[in-house]
């Protein structure tokens, strides 16, 4: 995996955010499916974390998205998942990252789980990223 220059910009544009969300929610509405939302986190500095989060990128199926919201906070998408499905793709994943790219430490990463299920009204940003980032969540 290339590594992004430092001084190239990480995160994308927040317009792809909102339409990843009003796909999960479009999916839970119209065809009754599950998804997740899943907040990783990483610590501020943290130069293992951006790595991680192209690696999860890279691993995802076509129906599934990350987004980078900045150096050390991602957001990801994980389509016709619950909850539970939803952590045992994230645990493959992490633990396919830490085989493949080992290192004297183990990123920490923090993760964090919003299952969108049919049924559930007004789901916005706004009230979805605080759940997934409590401002006392650093790296868990």
């Amino acid at each position: 995996m290339m590594a992004m220059p430092l001084n190239e910009p990480r995160n994308d544009d927040p317009r792809k955010l909102r339409a990843l969300l009003d796909k999960v929610v479009n999916l839970a509405d119209d065809h009754s499916l599950t998804s997740v939302v899943v907040g990783m986190s990483g610590s501020e500095g943290d130069l293992i974390f951006p790595e991680v989060v192209d690696f999860v990128g890279s691993a995802l199926r076509m129906d599934d998205a990350i987004f980078r919201m900045t150096r050390d906070r991602a957001v990801l998408f994980l389509a016709d998942a619950d909850r539970a499905r939803a952590q045992e793709i994230v645990e493959r994943v992490m633990e396919a990252f830490a085989e493949q790219f080992a290192t004297s430490e183990s990123p920490e990463v923090g993760i964090s789980y919003f299952e969108v299920a049919p049924g559930k009204q007004d789901l916005t940003l706004k009230n979805i990223l605080p759940l997934l980032f409590a401002p006392s969540d650093d790296c868990h």
